[in-house]
């Protein structure tokens, strides 16, 4: 935590950016990780993808949103249905929270 007398959290910024993703064909009833360059994202930051501006493909959800090396963009697509989809190309909008620190280990 600061010295400052000032009450701050452990998140230095979130922002929100809509870099424009070509995702490819998912299989059926799996789920499958493609990633993405994004400059700028760091390996400490969160990222929670709230999808593409306009509508998703049928069947096809985000399941899980990493950047596990800078600059780069980890997503986990689902395919619920029963046939080869690919996710809807466009922009995405991404939260990304920057953390100050370590994160503690508890809510206490």
């Amino acid at each position: 935590m600061s010295s400052t007398t000032v009450t701050r959290g452990n998140s230095h910024a979130t922002f929100y950016i809509g870099p424009s993703l070509t995702p490819s064909n998912v299989a059926a009833s799996v789920t499958a990780t493609q990633t993405f360059s994004v400059p700028g994202l760091l390996t400490s930051d969160y990222v929670l993808v709230q999808g593409v501006v306009g509508s998703q493909s049928a069947n096809i959800v985000v399941a899980e949103a990493d950047v596990l090396t800078s600059g780069v963009l980890t997503i986990q697509f689902g395919n619920t249905g029963a046939v080869s989809t690919a996710p809807a190309a466009g922009v995405y909008v991404i939260q990304v929270t920057r953390v100050e620190g370590p994160l503690p280990a508890n809510a206490a």
